[in-house]
């Protein structure tokens, strides 16, 4: 039998893809050809916002028409969020949430012989487990490491505690195996999480011990991290990732406003001059870091004064690269009761406004980089003759030369393009 997946939201999501594939792999399943119909389609899910389930909803219906005689199997955050509302979806015949997959070839073979819809969503547990590792991430040139899951901040906006659980933690000798078997194809490794800071908080270790246990293996060059939260990334974390040669200085904070009445509202755990204070201590410790950033606009109760606030905190910070998204209230979060709620023209508009400011802080980054010696790692060629990939703080990078896919590049910056530096080879 043939399978075919598709994963919605984050970089998480993407790994537990592709553990499910190759278990699936591991026990006799091929994968399907994009466009080929399948035996079996998988639908991992996203529950961020509603209009994430409403992308579920439409991926669902799509896979039953595309595969009409598949077994559709739904999975991931929106049923262990809304166990529910996914039951309605009358189109999944295998419906599972979060916690439960490693049963997942017990399910196929149960609705293989039954034909009874199966619906089984079972509660988180305490400590991490339940899932195998990967050996890589398909075809890309880079691979992920999860190593921690859940997340225990409720802030009021946020549905993901719910859909995860709470912090569980991955070993460090469980982590340091599976970067053994991805050295042996890859060269660079990013470590994700749900909240990756909180990492280790639960098993009496931290985020440094699990980027030297994955530094020390054979074959790794570069290790880099997904979200940080600011009030998570004390000095002395940043200063034990300086001491690690392999660790890239790029730090993505979510700010998620520059307004501490919002953050307030928001319930997050830090105000301005806490997160003013880490960006301070990362660019004091690293030589050339990159600062990046996802910001929300129109939360509940934002004033104009507020925004105005969150607009001027961004400049002055001048991130390397936001995401700026309009707030999306979310059945089940406090936040989706506050009054003051912002209508949709001016969360529009805002957005507008706020890409704007952080678009030049953006141009200006890239600017920065001018004359600078980089390592650049080749990821694909976008023509001829010329390669795209990133450098060690994440800047998007063009350079020319022929077979270079997944090699590591030292090059000089010798211009900026449209979003992109432009590099000579060194």
């Amino acid at each position: 039998m043939n399978v075919g997946i598709a994963t919605l939201g984050c970089k998480v999501n993407q790994y537990e893809s592709q553990v499910m594939m190759e278990n699936l792999l591991a026990h006799g399943f091929e994968q399907a050809d994009a466009g080929e119909p399948a035996d079996v389609f998988i639908i991992n899910s996203c529950t961020v916002t509603a209009t994430g389930d409403k992308k579920v909803r439409q991926t669902v219906r799509r896979a039953r028409r595309e595969n009409p005689g598949a077994v559709i199997i739904l999975t991931g955050c929106m049923p262990q969020a809304f166990p529910e509302e996914c039951q309605a979806i009358q189109e999944a015949d295998i419906i599972i949430g979060n916690s439960n997959r490693a049963g997942l070839i017990r399910y196929i073979e149960e609705f293989m012989r039954s034909h009874q819809r199966i619906i089984d969503i079972q509660p988180h547990g305490r400590t991490y487990g339940g899932e195998c590792s990967v050996s890589g991430m398909n075809e890309r040139t880079r691979a992920y490491i999860k190593i921690e899951d859940g997340c225990n901040r409720f802030c009021s906006y946020c549905i993901i505690p719910y859909a995860r659980g709470r912090v569980r933690s991955r070993s460090l000798e469980d982590i340091a195996e599976e970067a053994r078997r991805i050295g042996q194809k890859f060269r660079e490794v990013v470590l994700v999480g749900i909240n990756l800071s909180a990492y280790g908080s639960d098993i009496g270790t931290g985020l440094s011990e699990a980027v030297r246990a994955v530094a020390s293996a054979e074959g790794i060059e570069r290790v880099r991290l997904g979200s940080l939260e600011p009030d998570l990334t004390p000095d002395a974390l940043i200063e034990e990732l300086a001491t690690i040669p392999a660790f890239c200085p790029q730090f993505h904070l979510a700010i998620q406003s520059g307004c501490d009445e919002t953050l307030r509202r928001m319930n997050r755990h830090y105000d301005t001059a806490q997160f003013r204070h880490v960006c301070e201590k990362i660019r004091a410790t690293f030589d050339n870091p990159s600062i990046t950033t996802d910001i929300m606009v129109g939360f509940a109760g934002e004033t104009d004064e507020e925004f105005a606030r969150s607009v001027a905190f961004a400049k002055e910070i001048g991130f390397a690269r936001a995401h700026v998204f309009a707030y999306s209230r979310r059945k089940g979060t406090r936040a989706d009761s506050f009054p003051d709620q912002v209508d949709e023209h001016l969360k529009s508009l805002r957005s507008e406004q706020m890409m704007n400011a952080t678009s030049q802080s953006a141009a200006e980054f890239l600017h920065s980089q001018l004359g600078r010696t980089v390592n650049i790692l080749c990821e694909r060629e976008v023509e001829p003759g010329v390669f795209e990939g990133y450098t060690e703080n994440y800047t998007p990078a063009r350079i020319r030369g022929n077979s270079l896919g997944g090699r590591i590049l030292p090059a000089q910056v010798a211009e900026v393009g449209d979003g992109y530096v432009i590099c000579r080879a060194l």
